[in-house]
C-alpha cells in the first residue's frame, strides 16, 4: 500500500491513495487551515468506521443474512497532551436486515474487533474500544441477497 499526502496552500493538503483516489485534508483556521477538508485524525475514525462495517456485513453475508444496511458512528477521546492521541474509542453499528440475531450480530462485531479489523486492532493498542449495536428490521424491499446469491 502507498499513500502520499501533498501541500496544496496554507495547511491545505491533498491525500492520495495507491488506489488513485484522493480526498482534501485541512487544519482548523487556528493553525492557518480554512476548514476546507477532513482533519488527518478524523480520517482514522472513519477509517475505523468503515474497516469494521465492511468486517461486519462481509461476516453476516458470508453466514448467509441478509444485510439490507450497515452503519456504524464513533466517537473517541483523545489526551490531552501531545501526541494527543485516542484513549477512549466507542462505536456504535445500526444494522438492519432481515431475520438477524443478535448473536449472529454480535459474533460479526467480535470478529471484526478480534481478528479481522485492522484498523481496530491498530487504534485498540492505545485506546480502549468499546462498542454497542442495535439491530433494526429492513424495509420492505430492502436489503441485498447473502453472498453467492444473485
Amino acid at each position: 500500500m502507498k499513500a502520499r499526502a501533498k501541500l496544496i496552500e496554507g495547511m491545505t493538503f491533498l491525500g492520495e491513495a495507491g488506489s488513485g483516489h484522493g480526498l482534501v485534508m485541512d487544519g482548523a483556521p487556528e493553525y492557518g487551515g480554512r476548514n476546507l477538508g477532513f482533519r488527518p485524525m478524523e480520517l482514522l475514525l472513519v477509517g475505523l468506521a468503515g474497516c469494521t462495517a465492511f468486517d461486519v456485513v462481509l461476516i453476516l453475508r458470508k453466514g448467509r443474512e441478509v444485510v439490507a444496511d450497515c452503519v456504524v458512528e464513533v466517537s473517541a477521546e483523545r489526551a490531552a497532551e501531545d501526541p494527543k492521541v485516542f484513549t477512549r474509542i466507542h462505536l456504535s453499528y445500526r444494522v438492519a436486515g432481515h431475520g438477524l440475531t443478535e448473536a449472529k450480530v454480535k459474533r460479526a462485531i467480535e470478529l471484526s474487533k478480534e481478528k479481522y479489523c485492522s484498523a481496530s486492532i491498530m487504534l485498540g493498542a492505545t485506546a480502549a474500544l468499546t462498542h454497542e449495536f442495535t439491530i433494526e428490521p429492513a424495509s420492505d424491499g430492502a436489503g441485498s441477497a447473502p453472498a453467492g446469491k444473485p
